[in-house]
C-alpha cells in the first residue's frame, strides 16, 4: 500500500562519518550553513533551528514575554504537537472554530474569543494548507495580540506567492520532524518578521550566552560576559543540521513532485470538494478532500493500495486540555475530511 508519510532522507550524506568523529557535534558550521540555506530558500534573513519543533514553540512563547495563565487563541483541528506545548508552557488554551471547508482558523471565530487576557494568536496552517493569513493578521494588529504561524505541516506552502515565513507575520514556527520536509530527524526553527525578538531569541536559544564573548583570550569563561536574560539548551546538532543542509538543494523538486501528484488527484476526482484557495498554495504534503461518507471513502482508498487517513483527531476532544467545547465548524470538517498519498515518494 502506498503510505501517507514517508521520511525523506539523501541518498548520499558523505560527510557524516567525518561530523560523528570531529569532536564537534553541537551547533557549529553545519548549523549555521542549514540556516542560511532555510533563509535564503523561504526569502527571510532571521531564522534559527532548534532542537526540536516543541523547542521552537517554547522559545517564541519566552522571547514574546507570555506567562502562566496567559490566554491563546488557537484550533483543536490540528496536530497534537502544536497545542501540547502552550498548554505545558502554563497557558490557558482558548478554542475557536474553524471555516469547515479549510481546516484553518475563522477569523470570525477568532475576533468572538478575544478577551482582555488574550496575548496570541497560534494560526495553524491544517495539513500544508494555507490559511487566512491576512485576516488573522489584521485581527492580531487591531487588537494588539502577536500571531504565530504554526507551519508544522506547511514548509514549502505559499500565499499569494512567498513562502510561509516569509509573510509578515510575527513569528513562524516550523517542524523539520521525521516526515516532514526538510527532515532532520528531529528539529525545528522560527522565522522572525523583527529583527530584535530575533537577537532575543538568538541568546535565549543558547542559554542566554555571547559567545563571541562568553571565553577570554586563554579560552577560560570570562567574568566580564554577563548573562542577562533566562535561556534554554535548544541548539540543533550538527548531525542533525547536516542532514538537513543535505536535503536543501532537493526541496523544489520534491515540492514540484507532489503539486503534480495532487493536480492528478484534482483530475481524477474533479467532484469531489478539496482544500485548495485561491492565492495559496498547499505544499500538497497530503491531498485533502471532503467526503460525505468518510468512513466508507477511506476504505475504499485503502482497497485500491492508498493509505487513506482522517490524519488528526480535534485536539479538543482529548481531557488534558480540560472540558470538550462543542464547535460546529470542527465537528463539520472532522466528519468529512479525507487525506490521501501526495508525497513525493511516487508519482501519479
Amino acid at each position: 500500500m502506498i503510505p501517507l508519510f514517508k521520511p525523506y532522507m539523501p541518498e548520499s550524506l558523505s560527510e557524516l562519518d567525518n561530523i560523528l568523529h570531529s569532536g564537534a557535534l553541537s551547533y557549529g558550521k553545519w548549523g549555521k550553513k542549514f540556516e542560511c540555506s532555510l533563509c535564503e530558500f523561504i526569502g527571510n534573513d532571521y531564522l534559527l533551528t532548534t532542537n526540536s519543533y516543541a523547542s521552537a514553540i517554547q522559545l517564541a512563547l519566552t522571547v514574546l514575554g507570555l506567562s502562566f495563565g496567559d490566554e491563546v487563541i488557537t484550533s483543536p483541528m490540528s496536530c497534537l504537537a502544536s497545542n501540547q506545548p502552550l498548554l505545558t508552557f502554563g497557558l490557558k488554551i482558548v478554542w475557536a472554530d474553524i471555516d469547515p471547508k479549510t481546516g484553518t482558523l475563522s477569523p470570525d471565530s477568532v475576533k468572538e474569543k478575544i478577551t482582555s487576557k488574550t496575548k496570541l494568536i497560534f494560526h495553524n496552517h491544517f495539513c500544508g494548507y494555507v490559511g487566512y493569513v491576512d485576516e488573522i493578521n489584521s485581527i492580531g494588529k487591531q487588537f494588539g495580540i502577536p500571531v504565530i504561524d504554526d507551519c508544522v505541516e506547511a514548509f514549502g506552502a505559499k500565499y499569494k506567492g512567498k513562502y510561509m515565513g516569509n509573510l509578515g507575520t510575527d513569528f513562524t514556527i516550523f517542524s523539520f520532524q521525521t516526515i516532514r520536509l526538510p527532515n532532520t530527524i528531529d528539529g525545528g526553527a522560527i522565522s522572525f518578521k523583527d529583527e530584535k525578538k530575533y537577537d532575543k531569541a538568538f541568546l535565549m536559544r543558547d542559554f542566554g550566552i555571547d559567545r563571541t564573548a562568553f571565553r577570554d583570550i586563554n579560552g577560560e569563561i570570562s567574568p566580564e560576559c554577563d548573562i542577562s536574560m533566562k535561556g534554554y539548551g535548544m541548539t540543533m546538532s550538527e548531525i542533525s543540521s547536516y542532514i538537513g543542509y543535505s536535503q536543501m538543494d532537493d526541496i523544489p523538486l520534491l515540492l514540484m513532485k507532489q503539486y503534480n501528484n495532487a493536480c492528478h488527484w484534482k483530475k481524477e476526482l474533479p467532484a469531489v470538494d478539496t482544500l485548495w484557495r485561491k492565492n495559496t498554495q498547499p505544499n500538497n504534503w497530503i491531498f485533502g478532500l471532503l467526503s460525505e461518507n468518510k468512513i466508507e471513502d477511506m476504505l475504499s482508498f485503502r482497497n485500491k493500495g492508498y493509505y487513506s487517513s482522517g490524519v488528526h483527531l480535534p485536539n479538543n476532544y482529548y481531557t488534558v486540555f480540560g472540558e470538550r467545547v462543542f464547535l460546529p465548524g470542527v465537528e463539520r470538517f472532522y466528519s468529512r475530511f479525507l487525506a490521501l498519498p501526495s508525497g513525493w515518494w511516487f508519482c501519479r
